[in-house]
């Protein structure tokens, strides 16, 4: 397991869960100070990025690409792959397309979360879940042509009605023809969905695919009341080997997060 930490560079974004904001350059640094070794970044978009700038910055700080949000397909350009409109539809699916294109030189995958939509507003359930179907499929076999895997997203209540559990989300991959979509267990909408988060996380099993740590209050671990002891068993017990990421709240403050983060990683799997 390797510590993992986030980068915002999406102003629509501000006072969302995550650890350094707006500098690539900066954030990058200051994780590789606080001992991290990966940095997962959420771009406005693909093209927002020099790939040859990011190259050069991981080699300079020993860092590796963790993963790339899409989370600034629906903030900042409203796009959802569930969307009514079909035009919509194929736009967040070239919105992703493009990142997944970006991220694959660096062997890192890129998540669909908030870009996932939800059902209502005249879309049965039903339908939501077949776009949503259809985009994964495509998607999935683009991340297969570089040679990475997608990750997926259970989100909470609040943020979707589509997946919100482990245990649905499993079973819906299983039904995608690409073998290569993960799960992406955030530990914060667990503990909103999930009345046992370890025994979810073993659920996931051989699809879990990213953990983003963050405690019952989007703090850094310990900042919160989760029971991280039962967590960190399972993942270990699962011989879990990729990223372990905050994506939180930069509560008191960027570095403070950080800190705390790297304390607790190092206390459960260290």
């Amino acid at each position: 397991m390797k510590p993992a930490v986030t980068i915002s560079l999406v102003n629509e974004a501000r006072g969302g869960p995550f650890v350094f904001w707006d500098s690539l350059a900066e954030g990058c640094a200051r994780a590789a100070a606080h001992g991290f070794s990966a940095v997962e970044i959420f771009p406005s978009s693909a093209s927002a990025l020099d790939q040859k700038e990011l190259k050069s910055l991981l080699e300079l700080h020993e860092l590796k690409l963790a993963a790339i949000g899409s989370g600034a397909g629906w903030v900042k350009h409203k796009l959802r792959l569930t969307d009514s409109d079909a035009a919509i539809r194929r736009d967040a699916i070239a919105f992703v397309t493009e990142l997944i294109d970006f991220a694959g030189p660096f062997g890192a995958p890129a998540i669909i979360g908030s870009m996932q939509g939800r059902w209502g507003d005249g879309v049965p359930r039903e339908q939501s879940l077949n776009w949503l179907a259809e985009a994964l499929n495509e998607l999935g076999e683009r991340a297969k042509k570089n040679h990475v895997p997608l990750l997926y997203e259970p989100l909470n209540r609040y943020e979707t009605n589509l997946l919100m559990r482990v245990s649905e989300a499993r079973s819906f991959l299983d039904t995608l023809e690409p073998q290569n979509i993960l799960l992406l267990c955030d530990l914060f909408h667990m503990n909103i969905e999930e009345p046992d988060i370890a025994a979810a996380l073993r659920l996931a099993g051989n699809k879990l695919g990213h953990v983003h740590f963050a405690d019952s209050n989007r703090q850094a671990i310990g900042f919160g009341h989760t029971d991280i002891a039962p967590i960190a068993e399972a993942l270990r017990s699962m011989n879990y080997q990729n990223y372990i990421s905050a994506e939180i709240l930069p509560l008191p403050d960027s570095d403070a997060a950080a800190k705390q983060t790297i304390l607790s990683f190092r206390k459960w799997f260290s």
